[in-house]
C-alpha cells in the first residue's frame, strides 16, 4: 500500500498544472509516450529504430510501415508495478497501392481508482461541515466523502509511410495528445519523421525524429508544455547462424530535455540514452530475445508465429538497492496479418 500512494502523490506532483498561465519546456512532459509497445521490440530492450518491419513501426520508426504487404492489427496490455498503471495498445495499418502503407495507434496509460480526499475532510465539532484545512485539530477523513478519479494519458498516432526504392523507406506521424486528472485536461499534437535505409544487403540503418517541431501540450488551466525533439538512431544486422537468423541491434537516443545524470550520458543539456538488444528467430517458427533499455533495465520476451498470428511476450524487473523491488511487468501483444491473396499489396 506505501508503494501505491507514493506513486500516486508523485503522478499528482508532475501531472497537475501550476495555476499560473505559462509556456514551459516540460522535463519528462513526453515521458508516458516513451514506455515502448510491442512484445518483440520490448523484449530487445526497445532497439527496434532499424528493424522496424511490423505494425509496430507506427510507434518507433513510422517508415518500418512499408515493409507490411498486408494489413495488419495489433493489441497489446500491460499492468505496470502490480496492477497499479495499466498499459494498452492497439493499432491498424493497411497497405496501399504499390508503395504506400496508412496505420493508426492509439496508447493509453492509466492510473484508475485514485481517492480523492479534498471533499472529505469533515469538522468533528460540526458534523456535516466541510473543511479545508488538515491542520484543524477538529478535522477528520469521512469515508463516505471519499471520491474517485483517473489519471488518463492518450495519444493517437495517424501514421503514413512510402517506399522511395528498394533500400530506402521513409514515414511520418501526425500525434494527438490528450490527458486528465481529476477535472484537469490538456490537449496537444505533435509530429514524428522517420527513415529507413539498406545500404548492403541484411545491415539496417533507422532514424526517427519524435516530436520534430517541439510538441504543445495546453492545459485548461491555462498552463502550456512543450516536448522537445527526440532523436532516434539505430542500427541492426542479420546474421543466418544455427539453422536461423540472428539480429543484433543498437539504439541511441539524443534528448534536449537537461535530463543529465539521470541518463547514460549527457553534454549539459543534450542526454544520451541507449537500447540494446538480440533476437534470434528460427525458421521464422519462434523466437527468443534479450536486450537492455534507456532505463537500465535488462529484458527478455518470446515469440511464436501461427498461421497470420504472432504471439509475442516481453519481461522486465524494476529493482532498486535503496527501495524494495517494484512487482515485475509482463507484457503479451498479438500481431494480426490478414495475409491471403486478396489482401496482398498491389504489385507484389
Amino acid at each position: 500500500m506505501p508503494k501505491k500512494l507514493i506513486l500516486i502523490l508523485g503522478i499528482l506532483l508532475v501531472s497537475i498544472p501550476n495555476l499560473n498561465a505559462q509556456t514551459v519546456f516540460g522535463k519528462y512532459a513526453g515521458e508516458f509516450m516513451a514506455i515502448g509497445v510491442g512484445g518483440r521490440a520490448l523484449g530487445m530492450g526497445g532497439a527496434f529504430t532499424a528493424i522496424a518491419n511490423d505494425i509496430t513501426a507506427g510507434y518507433y520508426n513510422p517508415a518500418g510501415l512499408a515493409n507490411l504487404n498486408y494489413p495488419q492489427i495489433s493489441l497489446m496490455h500491460a499492468e505496470h508495478f502490480g496492477n497499479l498503471v495499466n498499459y494498452d495498445y492497439g493499432s491498424v495499418a493497411i497497405p496501399f497501392g504499390t508503395d504506400m502503407t496508412f496505420g493508426i495507434s492509439a496508447v493509453r496509460l492509466g492510473v484508475d481508482g485514485i481517492p480523492d480526499t479534498r471533499e472529505a475532510l469533515e469538522d468533528r465539532s460540526q458534523p456535516g461541515t466541510v473543511i479545508y484545512d488538515i491542520r484543524n485539530p477538529n478535522a477528520r477523513i469521512n469515508p463516505a466523502w471519499i471520491k474517485e478519479f483517473s489519471d488518463q494519458d492518450w495519444v493517437f498516432y495517424l501514421s503514413f509511410a512510402k517506399r522511395h526504392s528498394e533500400n530506402f523507406y521513409w514515414g511520418a506521424n501526425v500525434k494527438i495528445i490528450r490527458r486528465d486528472i481529476a477535472e484537469f485536461g490538456a490537449t496537444g499534437i505533435g509530429f514524428d519523421v522517420g527513415a529507413l535505409y539498406t545500404p548492403i544487403e541484411n545491415l539496417y540503418v533507422g532514424a526517427n525524429i519524435q516530436d520534430v517541431t517541439t510538441t504543445l501540450v495546453a492545459w485548461s488551466t491555462g498552463r502550456n508544455e512543450l516536448v522537445s525533439p527526440t532523436a532516434k538512431v539505430g542500427a541492426a544486422y542479420m546474421l543466418k547462424i544455427l539453422g536461423g537468423i540472428v539480429t543484433p541491434a543498437v539504439d541511441l537516443d539524443v534528448r534536449f530535455e537537461n535530463r543529465r545524470s539521470s541518463a547514460y550520458g549527457n553534454l549539459g543539456p543534450v542526454s544520451f540514452d541507449t537500447h540494446v538488444g538480440l533476437e534470434y528467430t528460427f525458421k521464422n517458427l519462434f523466437s527468443i530475445r534479450g536486450g537492455y533499455n534507456d532505463v537500465k533495465q535488462f529484458t527478455v520476451g518470446a515469440g511464436i508465429k501461427l498461421p497470420k498470428l504472432n504471439i509475442d511476450y516481453s519481461f522486465a524487473r524494476f529493482s532498486y538497492a535503496e527501495l524494495d523491488r517494484l512487482p515485475d511487468t509482463h507484457r503479451i501483444s498479438l500481431i494480426l496479418t490478414l495475409e491471403e491473396p486478396r489482401f496482398l499489396r498491389e504489385g507484389i
